[in-house]
């Protein structure tokens, strides 16, 4: 059972009550709503968070808690009940009970990381498309598959060398490699499933397409170990994330073309070291004492200050890609959107509130999603006689270079 003091305010209510899960009984009494879940016996005691007020309600005296401990991360544990009562932690709860243990491991009850790490696939499969068409619909769902399976093997591998370190930080102590749920034989084992699926799912493209996806396993397997030796983890992790902005245009048009993709890429790594910079410092506290790196610890009290900096890259790289691409007035129009978002994301940031970080990160989909919709938008209108002469153009200069190789020059 778990009760909350709640606010007066119907919009503070609303919005607590609207997030959690539908299996939850509501009763309303004197402004205390207890919640009993169907499937639990264990009793917390949770005020809302403050998020909405400067100083969080008195509380009434028949409410008390557990441990005073439960005072300063009462709003913690009420934000991750509520990320954790989506549409897909459900399927994870009505899961068998063998099975949860592996979902997540994966993290399928999270489902924000397979979206990030699917947006620049998306990007570029969009932008590759023939202009005046629609992207491939059976690539973008090649793609999201292919992200999904790899996502929740980084996570595997991630919690293989990280297990030691999950169990100190209250975030990550309830993984199933930490309380014995899973051991490591078994998530071994099971990595090998996950990496095998990814492979089915790489073999279905082209082999340009196939030698370069397998090319950023290495990234893949080395990042969980970067935050022990650099403070640059996350630009690790914007390599290895991103690299669907190079794979996805490769396996529509057999090949990169590296004037769009090049900037396509370094402005997805722009925007995951700021998502995952955001992310960091959730775990600061712990990471200092644990000795683990990040950005979040580099960047200290100049976080807003280097992360305007990484959005304002991502911006001009984003710029520079859409030039080369040809691209038209609806793709430039979602930028200076994307621009606006990561603007008052860090305007309204506060790096020494868990809450607002793990908001401000989950917010990031939506930069992903507004800028693959102008891109298909942009290409819908692109001008195809300016597009073709751009394309003869190229092939013009390749040409070029090719009989300037063949040309030997006497001395």
């Amino acid at each position: 059972m778990i009760i909350v003091r709640a606010c007066k305010r119907s919009t503070c209510t609303t919005k607590i009550l609207k997030a959690l899960n539908q299996q939850i009984k509501v009763n309303r009494k004197d402004d205390i709503y207890i919640y009993k879940k169907i499937h639990s016996s264990s009793t917390s005691n949770i005020f809302i968070s403050d998020r909405y007020h400067e100083k969080p309600k008195q509380w009434p005296k028949e409410i008390l808690f557990i441990h005073p401990k439960h005072r300063e991360k009462a709003s913690t544990i009420l934000f991750q009940q509520i990320r954790g009562s989506g549409f897909a932690a459900k399927i994870v709860n009505r899961a068998p009970t063998k099975v949860q243990p592996y979902m997540r491991l994966m993290r399928i009850d999270r489902p924000i990381g397979s979206w990030l790490l699917f947006w620049p696939c998306g990007w570029s499969i969009a932008m590759a498309a023939p202009s005046g068409a629609f992207p491939d619909l059976g690539m973008l769902a090649l793609f999201g598959t292919g992200a999904f399976i790899m996502r929740g093997a980084g996570c595997t591998i991630n919690d293989m060398w990280d297990k030691d370190i999950d169990e100190k930080v209250e975030r990550t102590r309830n993984r199933p490699l930490v309380t014995g749920e899973i051991t490591q034989m078994q998530a071994l084992i099971f990595l090998g499933g996950q990496l095998s699926m990814g492979l089915a799912v790489l073999l279905q493209l082209n082999w340009y397409s196939v030698f370069l996806g397998a090319s950023s396993l290495a990234l893949v397997i080395v990042y969980p170990l970067m935050k022990r030796i650099t403070h640059w983890p996350q630009l690790i992790l914007g390599m290895t994330f991103n690299w669907g902005a190079l794979l996805g245009w490769s396996a529509v048009q057999g090949s990169c073309d590296w004037s769009v993709c090049l900037p396509l890429y370094t402005a997805g790594i722009c925007w995951t070291i700021l998502y995952d910079t955001i992310y960091a410092h959730q775990d600061k506290k712990d990471d200092l004492l644990l000795g683990i790196k990040s950005t979040a610890l580099k960047f200290g009290d100049k976080t807003k200050l280097y992360l305007a900096g990484f959005s304002a890259a991502m911006i001009t790289s984003l710029i520079v890609s859409g030039v080369f691409a040809d691209q038209s007035l609806p793709y430039y129009a979602s930028v200076g959107i994307v621009g606006s978002h990561l603007s008052y994301q860090l305007y309204s940031l506060n790096i020494n509130d868990p809450n607002n970080c793990a908001k401000k990160f989950i917010s990031n989909h939506r930069v992903g999603m507004i800028l693959f919709f102008g891109i298909i938008l942009g290409n819908l209108l692109k001008d195809p006689n300016r597009t073709k002469a751009t394309e003869n153009e190229k092939v013009r200069k390749i040409d070029q270079r090719k009989i300037l190789s063949e040309v030997s020059v006497p001395l």
